[in-house]
């Protein structure tokens, strides 16, 4: 079965779709936990939680879109998916393609961190590589799939993909409410803004009036730029950030339609901050967070989005780090 056979929906997710794709993955996915140090609490003068999707099934939140998309492609009878990644979306469409029965095969960039590599080569799926900025992931990836008679899981730009990340959102409404609170503010990392947009469609069903925020790599400000303008703009990075999973060019098509309107804002931060976070989360939270996954902490611990005498919940969307970056971090120091 070709590609094509199976395009993914055309109309834009919505909550209940969300609801249903939490209920697709019960089971599978982990129903990660809100984190919070009274000790970073007291050094920030708020309350800050974050969202632990570090200790997601693959490490990273990409596990429930890609079970979500995944699992309905098997029960359409499709043998077979092939999806381009830099790591997190590589190793969640590889272990969900292992759960279901059907053979995956993902394109990486030959640069991708060695630890998002091996674990997706682990899950069982068939590892090509490529040169990224060289290179068109898109139109390697279509030929695989017409090659392989394969379905193509997109990394973000998929109705599908996005409902499953949207549970991540609909479990810190849950969660929050469990505890008796209700955030003034919830910030996400944000890439091509599959789970910014996701987020964003589960809070704002819970709680209509609680801004979301979505957060990216100083330079990689494709968001903040295409909110400010009303329509999809570029970032003009020109060097690397450590953020290597937030370097998408521009936002998805239907992510942006959701995040437009759904978003609060957007803001940035630096790499410095970010490694800073990392140390600062590993001292105070015990929990590992890999370089793009610790951008919405960041916002919050650098000032970037202001926390005193307020409670924020920040979404960590993974923690596949190298041990290199990670000692990097710590040898940076907490930045609070």
């Amino acid at each position: 079965m070709p590609d094509t056979a199976l395009p993914a929906p055309a109309s834009l997710p919505t909550a209940e779709d969300v609801r249903a794709a939490a209920r697709r993955i019960a089971g599978h996915a982990v129903r990660t936990p809100l984190l919070e140090s009274p000790l970073l609490n007291d050094r920030l003068g708020g309350r800050l939680l974050v969202k632990a999707e570090a200790l997601q099934k693959t490490g990273s939140f990409k596990f429930r879109g890609a079970f979500n998309t995944v699992r309905q492609i098997a029960d359409a009878g499709v043998q077979a998916v092939v999806a381009y990644s830099s790591g997190n979306h590589a190793q969640g469409v590889a272990a969900a393609a292992r759960l279901c029965g059907v053979r995956a095969t993902i394109l990486m960039p030959a640069d991708a961190p060695a630890i998002k590599l091996a674990n997706t080569r682990a899950w069982g799926a068939e590892v090509v590589t490529y040169r990224r900025g060289r290179e068109d992931r898109e139109a390697i990836g279509a030929r695989m799939a017409a090659d392989r008679q394969a379905v193509l899981v997109k990394p973000y730009d998929d109705p599908r993909i996005i409902a499953g990340q949207g549970t991540v959102g609909l479990e810190i409404v849950e969660q929050a409410s469990a505890l008796g609170l209700v955030p003034d503010a919830v910030l996400v990392c944000c890439g091509g803004g599959g789970l910014a947009s996701g987020t964003a469609l589960a809070i704002r069903a819970g709680w209509p009036d609680v801004p979301v925020y979505a957060v990216e790599p100083d330079g990689y400000d494709d968001h903040v730029r295409s909110l400010a303008m009303g329509r999809r703009t570029g970032h003009q990075a020109t060097e690397p950030t450590v953020c290597d999973a937030l370097m998408s060019a521009l936002p998805g098509e239907v992510t942006f339609a959701l995040n437009q309107d759904l978003l609060a804002g957007a803001v940035t931060v630096s790499d410095d901050a970010v490694l800073g976070t990392m140390a600062t989360a590993f001292e105070t939270l015990k929990l590992v967070m890999e370089p793009g996954g610790a951008v919405a902490a960041a916002a919050i611990m650098a000032g970037r989005h202001p926390i005193g005498g307020r409670t924020v919940i920040a979404v960590n969307s993974g923690g596949n780090v190298d041990a290199a970056m990670f000692a990097r971090a710590l040898a940076r120091g907490p930045l609070l």
